[in-house]
Protein backbone atom coordinates (compact mmCIF):
# COMPACT_ATOMS: atom_id res chain seq x y z
CA UNK A 1 0.00 0.00 0.00
CA UNK A 2 1.23 3.30 -0.97
CA UNK A 3 1.09 6.22 1.59
CA UNK A 4 -1.13 8.95 -0.39
CA UNK A 5 0.75 12.17 -1.20
CA UNK A 6 -1.22 15.13 1.08
CA UNK A 7 -0.61 17.68 -2.01
CA UNK A 8 -2.06 15.79 -4.33
CA UNK A 9 -5.67 15.38 -2.27
CA UNK A 10 -8.24 18.00 -3.50
CA UNK A 11 -8.59 20.48 -1.01
CA UNK A 12 -11.41 20.35 1.54
CA UNK A 13 -14.08 23.34 1.42
CA UNK A 14 -13.78 24.19 4.57
CA UNK A 15 -10.52 26.11 5.34
CA UNK A 16 -10.25 25.22 9.30
CA UNK A 17 -10.99 21.32 8.54
CA UNK A 18 -8.23 21.82 5.71
CA UNK A 19 -5.71 23.04 8.67
CA UNK A 20 -7.02 19.97 11.21
CA UNK A 21 -6.28 17.76 7.99
CA UNK A 22 -2.86 19.47 7.19
CA UNK A 23 -1.48 19.07 11.23
CA UNK A 24 -3.11 15.40 11.58
CA UNK A 25 -1.80 14.16 8.04
CA UNK A 26 2.14 15.89 9.12
CA UNK A 27 1.83 14.60 12.99
CA UNK A 28 1.36 11.08 11.86
CA UNK A 29 3.61 11.13 8.50
CA UNK A 30 6.65 12.67 10.99
CA UNK A 31 6.03 10.61 14.25
CA UNK A 32 4.24 6.93 13.53
CA UNK A 33 7.20 4.38 14.55
CA UNK A 34 8.33 1.81 12.21
CA UNK A 35 8.12 -0.85 14.87
CA UNK A 36 5.19 0.62 16.38
CA UNK A 37 3.13 -2.08 18.25
CA UNK A 38 -0.04 -0.13 19.84
CA UNK A 39 -1.16 3.58 19.08
CA UNK A 40 -3.16 5.54 20.54
CA UNK A 41 -5.96 7.01 19.40
CA UNK A 42 -7.85 9.98 21.15
CA UNK A 43 -10.68 12.02 20.86
CA UNK A 44 -12.37 15.13 18.95
CA UNK A 45 -12.81 16.59 15.37
CA UNK A 46 -9.03 16.95 14.50
CA UNK A 47 -8.17 13.01 15.24
CA UNK A 48 -10.97 11.82 12.52
CA UNK A 49 -7.86 13.12 10.01
CA UNK A 50 -5.18 11.66 12.08
CA UNK A 51 -7.20 8.00 12.18
CA UNK A 52 -7.86 8.64 8.67
CA UNK A 53 -4.07 8.83 7.68
CA UNK A 54 -3.11 6.16 10.10
CA UNK A 55 -5.38 3.84 8.17
CA UNK A 56 -3.71 4.75 5.00
CA UNK A 57 -0.04 3.35 6.81
CA UNK A 58 1.38 0.78 4.98
CA UNK A 59 2.34 -0.93 8.13
CA UNK A 60 -1.24 -0.48 9.54
CA UNK A 61 -1.44 -4.44 9.95
CA UNK A 62 1.42 -4.51 11.97
CA UNK A 63 0.38 -2.63 15.53
CA UNK A 64 -2.77 -2.37 17.19
CA UNK A 65 -4.70 0.59 17.91
CA UNK A 66 -6.29 2.22 21.41
CA UNK A 67 -9.05 4.45 21.99
CA UNK A 68 -10.16 7.11 24.52
CA UNK A 69 -13.32 7.37 23.98
CA UNK A 70 -16.69 5.90 22.14
CA UNK A 71 -15.54 8.17 19.40
CA UNK A 72 -12.41 6.77 19.00
CA UNK A 73 -13.70 3.34 18.95
CA UNK A 74 -15.44 4.21 15.90
CA UNK A 75 -12.78 5.58 14.48
CA UNK A 76 -10.84 3.16 14.63
CA UNK A 77 -13.22 0.57 12.90
CA UNK A 78 -13.98 3.04 10.02
CA UNK A 79 -10.46 3.27 9.81
CA UNK A 80 -10.43 -0.57 9.45
CA UNK A 81 -7.80 -0.32 12.07
CA UNK A 82 -6.64 -3.38 14.99
CA UNK A 83 -8.57 -2.43 17.79
CA UNK A 84 -7.39 -3.51 21.70
CA UNK A 85 -8.24 -1.54 24.83
CA UNK A 86 -5.49 0.12 27.39
CA UNK A 87 -7.05 -2.66 30.17
CA UNK A 88 -4.91 -5.22 27.76
CA UNK A 89 -2.22 -3.15 26.34
CA UNK A 90 -0.48 -1.14 28.85
CA UNK A 91 2.62 0.28 26.83
CA UNK A 92 1.66 2.39 24.39
CA UNK A 93 4.25 3.72 21.89
CA UNK A 94 2.56 6.97 20.43
CA UNK A 95 -1.01 8.43 21.04
CA UNK A 96 -2.31 11.03 18.75
CA UNK A 97 -4.87 13.43 20.71
CA UNK A 98 -6.24 16.95 20.19
CA UNK A 99 -6.73 19.41 22.54
CA UNK A 100 -9.21 22.68 23.60
CA UNK A 101 -5.89 25.02 24.38
CA UNK A 102 -2.24 24.13 24.49
CA UNK A 103 -0.25 27.08 26.53
CA UNK A 104 3.67 27.64 25.27
CA UNK A 105 5.22 24.81 27.36
CA UNK A 106 2.80 22.03 26.31
CA UNK A 107 0.62 21.99 28.24
CA UNK A 108 -3.38 21.71 27.84
CA UNK A 109 -6.80 21.63 28.40
CA UNK A 110 -8.72 18.92 27.26
CA UNK A 111 -12.14 17.67 28.03
CA UNK A 112 -14.43 19.82 25.82
CA UNK A 113 -15.57 16.90 24.56
CA UNK A 114 -16.51 15.34 28.21
CA UNK A 115 -13.76 12.12 27.27
CA UNK A 116 -10.64 13.62 29.22
CA UNK A 117 -10.44 10.41 32.21
CA UNK A 118 -9.25 7.87 29.32
CA UNK A 119 -7.60 10.19 27.41
CA UNK A 120 -5.55 10.63 30.47
CA UNK A 121 -5.16 6.87 30.79
CA UNK A 122 -4.13 6.31 27.34
CA UNK A 123 -1.67 9.39 27.41
CA UNK A 124 -0.21 8.26 30.91
CA UNK A 125 0.45 4.33 29.04
CA UNK A 126 2.31 6.14 26.32
CA UNK A 127 5.79 6.77 25.53
CA UNK A 128 4.86 9.80 23.56
CA UNK A 129 2.04 12.21 23.55
CA UNK A 130 1.52 13.82 20.38
CA UNK A 131 -1.46 16.91 19.96
CA UNK A 132 -2.80 17.54 16.78
CA UNK A 133 -5.34 20.96 16.37
CA UNK A 134 -6.00 24.42 14.88
CA UNK A 135 -4.28 27.53 14.98
CA UNK A 136 -7.55 28.46 17.38
CA UNK A 137 -5.82 25.74 19.87
CA UNK A 138 -2.34 27.96 20.23
CA UNK A 139 -2.14 30.21 23.21
CA UNK A 140 -0.42 32.89 22.97
CA UNK A 141 1.19 31.83 26.32
CA UNK A 142 -0.92 30.64 29.16
CA UNK A 143 -3.82 28.36 29.24
CA UNK A 144 -7.69 29.71 29.36
CA UNK A 145 -6.54 32.65 27.41
CA UNK A 146 -8.48 31.31 24.21
CA UNK A 147 -10.61 28.59 25.73
CA UNK A 148 -12.71 30.58 28.14
CA UNK A 149 -15.06 27.88 29.41
CA UNK A 150 -13.34 26.43 32.54
CA UNK A 151 -10.84 24.00 33.12
CA UNK A 152 -13.31 20.44 32.53
CA UNK A 153 -13.34 18.22 35.38
CA UNK A 154 -14.91 14.39 35.73
CA UNK A 155 -16.63 13.81 38.99
CA UNK A 156 -18.77 10.93 40.58
CA UNK A 157 -22.14 12.21 40.01
CA UNK A 158 -23.29 12.26 44.08
CA UNK A 159 -20.49 14.36 44.60
CA UNK A 160 -21.23 17.05 42.29
CA UNK A 161 -22.63 19.97 44.98
CA UNK A 162 -19.61 19.35 46.80
CA UNK A 163 -16.77 19.25 44.58
CA UNK A 164 -18.65 22.39 42.81
CA UNK A 165 -18.69 24.18 46.46
CA UNK A 166 -14.58 22.82 47.38
CA UNK A 167 -13.48 24.35 44.09
CA UNK A 168 -15.80 27.64 44.45
CA UNK A 169 -13.61 27.89 48.15
CA UNK A 170 -10.31 28.15 46.94
CA UNK A 171 -11.04 30.14 44.04
CA UNK A 172 -12.97 29.68 40.69
CA UNK A 173 -14.62 32.32 39.34
CA UNK A 174 -17.54 30.25 38.42
CA UNK A 175 -18.48 26.25 37.93
CA UNK A 176 -21.12 24.93 36.01
CA UNK A 177 -22.30 21.50 35.55
CA UNK A 178 -21.97 20.86 32.12
CA UNK A 179 -25.39 20.55 30.31
CA UNK A 180 -26.23 17.45 27.07
CA UNK A 181 -27.77 20.31 25.16
CA UNK A 182 -31.04 20.17 23.21
CA UNK A 183 -31.23 16.78 22.47
CA UNK A 184 -30.83 15.16 25.93
CA UNK A 185 -32.40 16.57 29.36
CA UNK A 186 -30.02 16.80 32.33
CA UNK A 187 -26.06 16.75 32.76
CA UNK A 188 -23.64 15.44 30.21
CA UNK A 189 -22.74 11.56 31.41
CA UNK A 190 -19.36 10.68 30.37
CA UNK A 191 -18.27 7.39 29.29
CA UNK A 192 -17.69 6.11 32.48
CA UNK A 193 -20.98 7.24 34.10
CA UNK A 194 -20.04 9.85 35.49
CA UNK A 195 -20.24 14.28 35.53
CA UNK A 196 -18.43 16.77 34.16
CA UNK A 197 -18.27 20.24 35.57
CA UNK A 198 -16.31 23.35 34.15
CA UNK A 199 -14.22 25.64 36.61
CA UNK A 200 -13.35 28.80 35.49
CA UNK A 201 -10.12 30.12 37.01
CA UNK A 202 -9.78 32.51 34.80
CA UNK A 203 -6.26 32.72 32.52
CA UNK A 204 -3.71 30.39 34.46
CA UNK A 205 -0.40 32.34 34.60
CA UNK A 206 0.54 30.29 37.98
CA UNK A 207 1.90 26.99 38.70
CA UNK A 208 -0.37 24.25 36.70
CA UNK A 209 0.86 21.80 38.28
CA UNK A 210 -0.57 22.63 42.08
CA UNK A 211 -3.48 23.38 40.64
CA UNK A 212 -4.03 20.41 39.14
CA UNK A 213 -3.34 18.60 42.13
CA UNK A 214 -5.43 20.42 44.33
CA UNK A 215 -8.36 19.94 42.08
CA UNK A 216 -7.38 16.14 41.96
CA UNK A 217 -7.13 15.82 45.72
CA UNK A 218 -10.78 16.77 46.06
CA UNK A 219 -13.09 13.39 47.13
CA UNK A 220 -15.46 12.94 44.60
CA UNK A 221 -12.90 14.23 41.86
CA UNK A 222 -12.43 11.84 38.95
CA UNK A 223 -9.80 13.43 36.84
CA UNK A 224 -9.10 16.90 35.28
CA UNK A 225 -8.50 18.10 31.72
CA UNK A 226 -5.51 20.15 33.17
CA UNK A 227 -2.51 17.75 30.82
CA UNK A 228 0.34 18.87 32.79
CA UNK A 229 4.04 17.90 31.83
CA UNK A 230 2.40 14.86 29.58
CA UNK A 231 3.00 16.36 25.46
CA UNK A 232 6.08 16.27 23.54
CA UNK A 233 5.09 18.14 20.22
CA UNK A 234 2.30 20.39 19.48
CA UNK A 235 1.16 20.12 15.24
CA UNK A 236 -1.17 22.80 14.25
CA UNK A 237 -2.76 23.64 11.15
CA UNK A 238 -2.83 27.60 9.56
CA UNK A 239 -5.21 29.21 7.38
CA UNK A 240 -2.92 29.30 5.06
CA UNK A 241 -2.00 25.39 4.65
CA UNK A 242 1.13 25.40 6.67
CA UNK A 243 2.06 23.70 10.16
CA UNK A 244 3.59 25.26 13.14
CA UNK A 245 4.99 22.32 15.39
CA UNK A 246 5.59 23.82 19.02
CA UNK A 247 8.30 22.03 20.84
CA UNK A 248 7.74 23.89 24.07
CA UNK A 249 8.89 26.66 25.81
CA UNK A 250 7.92 28.86 22.59
CA UNK A 251 10.17 26.80 20.64
CA UNK A 252 8.57 26.18 17.45
CA UNK A 253 8.82 25.39 13.37
CA UNK A 254 6.88 26.50 10.76
CA UNK A 255 6.32 24.33 7.57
Amino acid sequence: MTLVDINSLEPLADPLEQAKRAAAYMAVDQNVPKDAKFVGIGSGSTVVYAAERIGQLPNKDQFICIPTSFQSKQLIFDNDLKFGTIDQYLNVDITFDGADEVDSRLNCIKGGGACLFQEKLVASCSKKLVIIADYRKKSPRYLAENWRKGIPIEVVPIAWIKVKNDLINFGARSVQLRQGGTQKAGPVVTDNGNFIMDADFGVIDGDIKVLNDKIRGLVGVVETGLFVDMVEKAYFGNKDGSVTILFGENVEETI
